[in-house]
């Protein structure tokens, strides 16, 4: 068990929506205004509390693709991603009963349209031109690229303990992930980088925007998981269509993409985005490739050698490293007279 402060009631998600609420106050003060720095997140146990509760959502995005393989119909990845994500908001916005106001109209659009709208496209653009290792290690460069746009964004000092811990993730998922078939072609490598590039821009400026006053963390992902849906409609009707046959497993696989994958999923990881250090939450994205990996290992037979799990040993060392303080020689030199 993980003790941390207001979790430990016996309704876990009312005491930790209103402790998501407790500190959306201290980020956007009023809906629609400037917005106010984040408050500095939670300290020891609890930061490592919050840390795994984050953890939970690439865990389960890591069955994604297991899950769209044997349950769902093929040839359709816009629509699946729209099913996802579009019937999630709706029931999001059911239940925290609040609507954006002001800049957070288009503040949701565009979060929603980097965090899942573009992304998703993107994802699959990458997958149909990749061999699927090689995609995921594209996305593997996300904690990389966060660091990045944290120093050109956020105005952070660009810190090299996190560039080389993101390294060694990426280093990692690639042992455990790629293959002699790792062929690389240009229109997939671009999708692919602008895909983790799009999340990276979407995590780092939901650390910078915050939270508006009042609202949990499920109705802040409803709101980014409406406007994704409906960024998402008219490509999947259009371009994809309706499949044909949707049968009781394909009910199960949308099901669990929405519920687990998105609704749950988003809620904990924008809990965790808008409350941990920008550069210590984006490399729990590896664990989805892992999730992948594992779960492709059980489900399709597949063998981990020696090398795919030095791969998982050197991924989640650069995970836990990552939440660790950067010694203060890590701090890359800044030119005087730049922020």
């Amino acid at each position: 068990m993980i003790a941390v402060h207001a979790w430990d009631d016996n309704d876990v998600l009312d005491s930790w929506a209103q402790a998501d609420e407790d500190q959306a106050m201290t980020t956007t003060a009023i809906p629609g205004t400037a917005p106010i720095a984040p408050a500095p997140g939670p300290a020891g146990g609890a930061r490592w509390g919050l840390t795994a509760l984050t953890a939970i959502a690439p865990a389960v995005w890591g069955t994604t693709y297991a899950v769209t393989t044997q349950l769902l119909p093929q040839g359709h990845p816009l629509f699946a991603a729209m099913v996802r994500a579009l019937p999630a908001g709706v029931i999001a916005l059911l239940i925290a009963r609040r609507l954006p106001r002001g800049a957070w109209w288009w503040r949701s659009l565009v979060l929603g349209t980097l965090n899942i709208g573009a992304f998703f496209p993107l994802l699959f653009l990458a997958a149909q031109h990749l061999p699927g290792g090689v995609a995921a290690t594209l996305g593997a460069s996300q904690p990389i690229l966060v660091a990045l746009l944290a120093a050109a964004i956020l105005h952070e000092r660009l810190s090299a303990w996190r560039i080389a811990w993101g390294s060694v993730g990426l280093l990692g998922v690639a042992l455990v992930v790629l293959g002699p078939d790792a062929a690389l072609d240009p229109i997939g490598l671009l999708a692919g980088l602008a895909g983790a590039a799009s999340v990276g821009a979407g995590i780092v400026l939901t650390r910078r925007w915050g939270r508006p006053a009042g609202v949990s963390a499920i109705g802040f992902a409803g709101w980014q998981l409406t406007a994704a849906g409906l960024v998402l409609l008219p490509p999947a009707l259009l371009l994809d269509g309706v499949p044909s046959g949707i049968d009781g497993p394909a009910v199960v696989g949308f099901l669990w993409l929405g519920l687990a994958g998105a609704l749950l999923a988003y809620a904990l990881w924008l809990s965790g985005v808008t409350r941990l250090p920008v550069t210590a939450t984006a490399p729990l994205v590896l664990l989805s490739p892992l999730v992948a990996a594992g779960l492709g290992a059980v489900v399709a037979d597949e063998v981990l050698g020696p090398v795919q799990l030095a791969g998982f040993a050197l991924a989640l060392a650069a995970m836990v490293s990552a939440q660790l303080p950067a010694p203060a020689r890590s701090i890359l030199p800044v030119r005087r007279g730049c922020r």
